[in-house]
């Protein structure tokens, strides 16, 4: 081997190198140790509570059915916003914050190839925290991004802002095609242990067409089972800590 052509593999190992480096944390929504390694919570720490989240809102018809079936269950739970989707409908994200939800932030175009340049992110993340903290009148502080897909510069980034991420540790699958009410119900609480952490959606922006309809019909089969495991509903008051809510101050899960 020639040292011109030891050279060009060299740079192209560390290339490679680099590149596998940069998007190593893309696996932590799938691989709990990436995610502990990382320092990413897919868990919040409880006795009995869960958490339940919603992304890819708001939606105009979604959103509300979500918001009335929770209502009913008397659940309270976090909202993952899009940026882009905040600034069509304000008044959606203030209905969120006025039932006494959390709001997060999911992007403000949900796109993951922001996570590779941090110029880009940055610009993202900051339109989504105007568009939210515009409609609701609160500035959030957890993050997840678009499919749960971070790389370094994105996490660091994040972080920076002084954003918390937060992914989760079991998921409805309610964007697929062809999910259903018992389906959902099935992958978001099969195994369910206390902190976990439940990933749904109240919109079909990025999904299948309707697929909130399946997602609201879950919630009460959800809230079945969750109870059924002894467990409880839970609402981020702090960084990192829940707070089990009262069945008796008027909310229950089950």
């Amino acid at each position: 081997m020639t040292l011109a052509r030891a050279v060009h593999r060299s740079i192209a190992l560390t290339a490679g190198g680099t590149l596998v480096a940069q998007w190593s944390p893309a696996s932590a929504a799938v691989f709990p140790r990436v995610a502990r390694a990382l320092g990413i919570a897919t868990t919040v720490p409880s006795d009995r509570g869960v958490l339940l989240t919603f992304d890819d809102g708001p939606h105009p018809q979604g959103t509300p059915a979500v918001l009335a079936a929770l209502d009913h269950e008397r659940a309270p739970a976090v909202f993952f916003i899009t940026g882009e989707q905040a600034v069509r409908y304000p008044e959606i994200v203030r209905e969120i914050a006025a039932a006494g939800h959390e709001l997060g932030v999911h992007g403000h175009l949900h796109q993951t190839r922001r996570q590779s340049c941090r110029t880009l992110l940055a610009n993202d993340t900051r339109r989504a925290l105007d568009a939210i903290s515009a409609a609701a009148g609160a500035t959030p502080r957890l993050y997840r991004p678009p499919h749960g897909v971070f790389t370094l510069t994105g996490l660091r980034l994040i972080r920076s802002l002084g954003l918390e991420p937060l992914l989760w540790s079991k998921w409805g699958r309610d964007w697929e095609r062809g999910a259903t009410a018992s389906s959902i119900a099935y992958h978001a609480t099969s195994g369910i242990r206390a902190g976990d952490v439940l990933l749904l959606h109240d919109g079909d922006h990025y999904g299948a067409d309707g697929s909130w309809r399946a997602t609201t019909a879950a919630i009460p089969k959800i809230a079945d089972r969750i109870a059924a495991a002894g467990l409880r509903a839970a609402a981020l008051t702090a960084p990192g800590t829940p707070r089990i809510l009262d069945p008796c101050a008027g909310h229950r899960l089950g």
